[in-house]
């Protein structure tokens, strides 16, 4: 019995260290007391607390890929939201520095960095390529956590720019 819970608590060790380590750290522990109750020969503790602790060993695995799978759909659903909503975004950003490079707006421009934020903008566009790239090579936790950068960083260019992007016009005057 003992062989038979190490050897399910070993098989699902790499995805449950990641993703039920909780669970891993407490059937190991009473893997531990069981294999000292064995040490000392108390057979009886063994055969009457084994049972339990070999049933969660062996549902480990399960739970490890089940919480895999959780978290994979959220990642999912996040990089859904982004990818709608990032590059209209990043759109809106190109329009108003179009709009504010224009002469005749040249007051409205006053107090924006034009530059900064067409570096800016040029910095996040290539982040969200980035994030593209590791979303289609699987990556969907890595192309989240960089889109997220990439949602920062628009954000703080529209506001220096004065910009709403909540608002469906990206090149109406906000500074008002």
């Amino acid at each position: 019995m003992l062989a038979d819970i190490e050897s399910a608590t070993n098989a699902a060790a790499a995805d449950a260290v990641k993703y039920v380590p909780d669970q891993l750290a407490d059937i190991q522990s009473k893997l531990g007391g069981l294999q000292g109750s064995f040490d000392k020969k108390d057979y009886k503790s063994v055969l009457q607390d084994g049972p339990p602790v070999l049933s969660a060993a062996q549902g480990l695995e399960d739970a490890a890929t089940a919480k895999k799978e959780l978290i994979a759909r959220g990642f999912s659903d996040q990089w859904a939201t982004l990818s709608s909503t990032l590059p209209g975004n990043a759109s809106s950003i190109q329009s108003r520095i179009d709009f504010l490079s224009k002469r005749e707006n040249k007051k409205l421009a006053s107090g924006v960095d034009l530059n900064e934020a067409k570096s800016d903008l040029s910095e996040a566009e290539t982040l969200w390529t980035k994030a593209q790239d590791e979303q289609s090579q699987g990556d969907l936790e890595q192309a989240v956590t960089i889109a997220k950068t990439v949602q920062s960083k628009l954000g703080a260019v529209a506001a220096s720019m004065k910009l709403n992007l909540a608002e469906p016009a990206a090149v109406t005057d906000t500074s008002t």
